[in-house]
């Protein structure tokens, strides 16, 4: 019997510590990106970092590092991957891709309760970081960022159902 109640009063700790731990999105835009071809005014779909763009992702490891992030995702271009790749590189971890067009699952998986207490940087576009915190906040609150805001990011907090955004720049 006193197995069973010291089995029932850990199980209760347990529960009670997941649902009490806070879980932190940081939802940041690609670093600024050079979308011409030298000579041309011809847009590139998939373009690297200016040099602006490459120091602000340096920026992004002295500005990010401190939270101690778990897990960082990114899109499968190369101005989302070369946005935070110095980060990750610092933290030792590995970026996990998703797809900008699928935030819905995104938002799922963020949300599992095995996801729950950790800390995450998720970098998208002027589009995609702003859907994404609406979804997790359960509002349509936020607009597209302006296609010459690299600065603007969000820290979404989840603790015990109760949902804080925060919007920060540079």
């Amino acid at each position: 019997m006193r197995k069973i109640a010291f089995l029932t009063g850990i199980f209760i700790l347990f529960s009670a510590q997941i649902i009490a731990q806070k879980s932190t999105f940081i939802i940041i835009r690609h670093a600024e990106k050079d979308t011409t071809i030298a000579g041309s005014t011809m847009m590139v779909s998939d373009p690297p970092l200016t040099r602006n763009g490459e120091n602000r992702a340096l920026e992004i490891v002295e500005k990010f590092k401190k939270y101690k992030v778990n897990q960082i995702y990114s899109t499968n271009y190369k101005r989302t991957k070369s946005t935070v790749f110095p980060l990750a590189n610092s933290l030792n971890l590995n970026l996990t891709n998703y797809d900008p067009r699928k935030l819905e699952l995104l938002k799922t998986e963020l949300l599992l309760d095995s996801n729950k207490g950790k800390k995450y940087l998720i970098v998208g576009h002027s589009n995609t970081s702003p859907k994404l915190v609406n979804l997790l906040i359960n509002e349509n609150r936020f607009k597209d960022l302006s296609e010459d805001d690299y600065a603007t990011y969000f820290i979404v907090t989840i603790k015990r159902n109760k949902t804080r955004v925060k919007v920060r720049k540079f």
